[in-house]
C-alpha cells in the first residue's frame, strides 16, 4: 500500500522538518548490524528453511511503512503468517486504538490464531520474524532504535501531535518497548515515541538495547501465561502496535 498524493501532503505539511540523523546514532546501527548480521545468519538461514517447509509462499512479508519525516519504505520481515492471511483487519484493530486511547494495546494474537505457521506464535513473541530488518537498519531506512514503523492506514489516521514520532528514523527497539509495551495505552506509546525523539542521546540508545533483551523475556512469559479464549483472536502480520 503506497500512500495516495493527498496522503502524502498531509504528512509533509504536519510533520516537522527534523534534524540529520546524528553521525553516533548511524556509526552504532551500523556497528551493531556488521556484528549480529554474521552472528545471526545461520539463525536466519533456520528461520528461512522452516518457513519454506511449513509454509508454501515467500520467506519474506515486506510492507509499505512510513519513516523517518513521513517518507516511505519497504519494511522487511520473517513471513510468520500463513499464505495471503488477511490484513485489513488489523488495520481496523489498529484504527480503533487510535481512536480508543485508553485501551491498553495487547497483541492481537496472544491467544493464539489459526493463521499462524504452526509454531510461529514464538518467533513473533520474541520479534525473531523482525531480524530481516537489520538490512532495512544497513540501508539507512530504520535505526536500531526507534519508534517502531507505523503502517500507511495508521499514519493517516493520526492527530497532529502523534506525527511528531515521525521524526527520526524507526527503530527495532525503542523506549515504548521497554516501558511496559502491551500494557500501555496508544496515548502513551506516542508520548514515549515522541520523549524519545526530544531525548535521544548515545546513551539512552545503550541504555533501550541492554533492556530488549529482558523485555522480549517478560512479553514471552506473559503471552505464554495469557488466559486462552475459546475463539482465537484475528491477527496479521505486525504492524507498529503489534510490533
Amino acid at each position: 500500500m503506497s500512500l495516495t498524493f493527498q496522503e502524502a501532503k498531509l504528512l509533509e505539511t504536519e510533520v516537522t522538518q527534523a534534524s540529520a540523523t546524528p553521525n553516533w546514532k548511524r556509526s552504532l546501527d551500523i556497528t551493531i548490524c556488521l556484528i549480529a548480521i554474521p552472528l545471526l545468519l545461520p539463525l536466519m538461514a533456520m528461520i528461512s528453511v522452516a518457513i519454506k517447509i511449513l509454509s508454501p509462499g515467500p520467506i519474506h512479508f515486506a510492507q509499505t511503512r512510513v519513516g523517518k519525516n513521513g517518507k516511505t519504505f519497504t519494511c522487511l520481515k520473517f513471513r510468520s503468517m500463513k499464505l495471503d492471511a488477511d490484513t485489513g483487519v488489523h488495520e481496523e484493530y489498529v484504527k480503533n486504538l487510535i481512536k480508543s486511547p485508553d485501551k491498553p494495546m495487547v497483541k492481537m494474537d496472544n491467544n493464539g490464531d489459526s493463521r499462524l505457521i504452526p509454531g510461529f506464535g514464538f518467533l513473533r513473541a520474541t520479534g525473531l520474524d523482525e531480524l530481516p530488518q537489520l538490512f532495512n537498519v544497513l540501508r539507512g531506512e530504520m535505526s536500531i532504535v526507534g519508534p517502531r514503523p507505523c503502517m500507511v492506514s495508521e499514519a493517516v489516521e493520526y492527530e497532529s501531535w502523534h506525527r511528531e514520532r515521525l521524526r527520526t528514523l524507526p527503530g527495532l527497539t525503542g523506549l515504548w518497548q521497554v516501558s511496559g509495551k502491551n500494557h500501555t495505552t496508544f496515548d502513551e506509546m506516542m508520548r514515549l515515541d515522541i520523549r524519545y525523539v526530544h531525548e535521544k542521546t548515545l546513551w539512552m540508545d545503550l541504555w533501550i538495547i541492554a533492556k530488549t533483551i529482558p523485555a522480549l523475556v517478560i512479553q514471552v512469559l506473559e503471552t505464554k501465561t495469557a488466559p486462552s479464549d475459546s475463539e482465537p483472536e484475528t491477527s496479521t502480520e505486525n504492524s507498529t502496535v503489534a510490533a
